[in-house]
C-alpha cells in the first residue's frame, strides 16, 4: 500500500483506510496506539484480589471460585459451572466427559482457533471439518445436514462416518466473535441423528440466542476468560451444564481426580490440574459485576462502526437472525486477499492493530490429512475477514 505521505495519488481504497484509522482514533479518544481488545478494570478487581491474599486462599481452593461459579450460572441460566484454568482445558474437559473417545472425529468448523482443534485431539481424536457459512459465520447447516443425511450411517454404539467407518463423537459448533446462529437447527439436527451436541462458547460471554445464553442449548457448552476476551480472569475457562453428573464428573477430574479426605491422598481415575486459581475467580467474581456495562458499551461501538462502514467497500459483519452478540471482536468483509492484506500492514503500521481471521485448521500440518468437507465458505472469509478493535469503553 502507499504510504499517504508521499505524493501518489491516493486510491479510493487507500483514502477509506486512512479515515477508517481515524474514526477508531477518534472512537478511543487516543492518538496513540490502538489495541484489538484490552482487558478493562473499573470495579472491584483490586479489592476481590487483596482480600485473597489477605486470606492466604489463592490456590482453587476458596469463595471466589465459588463465587464465580455461582454469578456464571446465574447469568447465563445454566444449572451448574465448573471453572478451570482455561478455556482449552474446559473444552478438553467437555469433550472428554461429553463421550468424545480415542478414533473418534468431532464434527468441527475449518475456521475457528487452534485450541478448538487442539481440544478434539486431546482426546485421541481427529476433527471432521464442516464449511462456514459467510453470512452467520456459523456452521453451514445445508451441508451439513446433508452429510448426517447421506453420508453417516447408524449402529448400536452411534453414528459412523461412511468414508472412514469412524464414529462421530460429538458435534463441536463455535460461536465466532460472539455470533450464536442457527442454534434451534442445529439441536433438531443433532437429536436427529443422535448427535452429542458441545458448544464451543469461548468467545461468547454475553451472547443469546432467542433469547438464551451461548453454551446453553448443547450437552455441555464451554466460555473462556483469556486476556482478550469480554471478561476475563487473566487466564481460565468454564464448562456449563444442566446435567448434574457431568458436572461433577468434570468438578472431580479437573481437581486430580482425588477423593475428598481430611488427609488422605488417593485418585481413582486419570486425573488433571485444570481447576481455576481463586485468585484469578477473585478477578472473575468483578468482571461479572460490570458483566452488562461492558456488553452495552460493546454494542453501542459495534452500533458505530455499522454506521461508519455503511457506505464504503468494507462491510460491517452484523449479527445474524435471533441472535444478541456480545460482539467481542468486530468483523469487517474486504473485496478479497489482497485488500485485505493491504488493510492490516496499513492499519497496524499506523498504531491500530488488527488481525486477520484464523488460518484454516484443515491447512495446519497437524490437521492437514483430517477429514473435511467442501470449505469454500470459509476460505471465502479466510481471504476477505478482519478483526478491528472492540475494546469496551467504560
Amino acid at each position: 500500500m502507499v504510504p499517504s505521505n508521499t505524493s501518489s495519488p491516493a486510491t479510493p481504497f487507500l483514502q477509506q483506510t486512512e479515515l477508517t484509522v481515524a474514526f477508531i482514533r477518534e472512537l478511543y479518544g487516543t492518538t496513540g496506539f490502538v489495541p484489538l481488545h484490552a482487558p478493562v478494570f473499573v470495579g472491584n478487581e483490586k479489592a476481590y484480589l487483596a482480600e485473597c491474599i489477605d486470606t492466604t486462599f489463592v490456590s482453587y481452593v476458596g469463595k471466589f471460585v465459588e463465587r464465580f461459579e455461582k454469578a456464571v450460572m446465574d447469568y447465563t441460566g445454566a444449572k451448574h459451572a465448573v471453572a478451570c484454568s482455561s478455556g482449552t482445558a474446559a473444552l478438553h474437559m467437555a469433550l472428554h466427559v461429553g463421550g468424545v473417545k480415542p478414533g473418534d472425529l468431532v464434527l468441527m468448523p475449518a475456521l475457528t482457533f487452534v485450541a478448538t482443534a487442539n481440544a478434539v485431539r486431546y482426546c485421541q481424536a481427529d476433527p471432521l471439518f464442516i464449511d462456514t457459512d459467510r453470512t452467520t459465520l456459523g456452521f453451514d447447516m445445508a451441508q451439513l445436514a446433508d452429510y448426517l443425511r447421506t453420508g453417516t450411517e447408524r449402529r448400536n454404539d452411534g453414528v459412523y462416518d461412511k468414508a472412514t467407518q469412524r464414529r462421530l463423537g460429538a458435534c463441536l459448533p463455535v460461536h465466532l466473535f460472539g455470533h450464536v446462529s442457527r442454534l434451534d437447527e442445529l439441536v433438531a439436527l443433532c437429536a436427529e441423528h443422535d448427535v452429542t451436541l458441545i458448544e464451543d462458547s469461548a468467545e461468547a460471554m454475553g451472547s443469546f440466542f432467542q433469547g438464551r445464553h451461548a453454551g446453553t442449548f448443547g450437552h455441555v457448552g464451554v466460555l473462556s476468560f483469556n486476556g482478550n476476551k469480554t471478561i476475563t480472569t487473566g487466564g481460565g475457562g468454564m464448562v456449563i451444564t444442566d446435567d448434574e453428573a457431568v458436572a461433577e464428573r468434570i468438578r472431580h477430574i479437573t481437581t486430580t481426580a482425588k477423593v475428598a479426605h481430611r488427609w488422605e491422598f488417593f485418585h481413582d481415575e486419570l486425573g488433571y490440574n485444570y481447576r481455576l486459581t481463586n485468585l484469578n475467580a477473585a478477578i472473575g467474581v468483578a468482571q461479572m459485576e460490570q458483566l452488562d456495562r461492558y456488553i452495552t458499551s460493546k454494542r453501542a461501538i459495534a452500533a458505530r462502526y455499522a454506521e461508519f462502514f455503511g457506505n464504503g467497500s468494507a462491510q460491517h459483519f452484523a449479527e445474524p437472525a435471533d441472535c444478541q452478540s456480545n460482539y467481542w471482536l468486530n468483523v469487517i468483509l474486504l473485496a478479497d486477499r489482497t485488500e485485505r492484506d493491504a488493510f492490516l500492514a496499513y492499519t497496524n503500521d499506523n498504531g491500530v492493530m488488527t488481525r486477520p481471521a484464523w488460518t484454516l485448521m484443515s491447512k495446519l500440518p497437524m490437521y492437514s490429512q483430517c477429514p473435511a468437507l467442501s470449505l469454500e465458505g470459509a476460505q471465502w472469509l479466510e481471504d476477505r475477514l478482519v478483526n478491528i478493535p472492540s475494546t469496551p469503553i467504560v
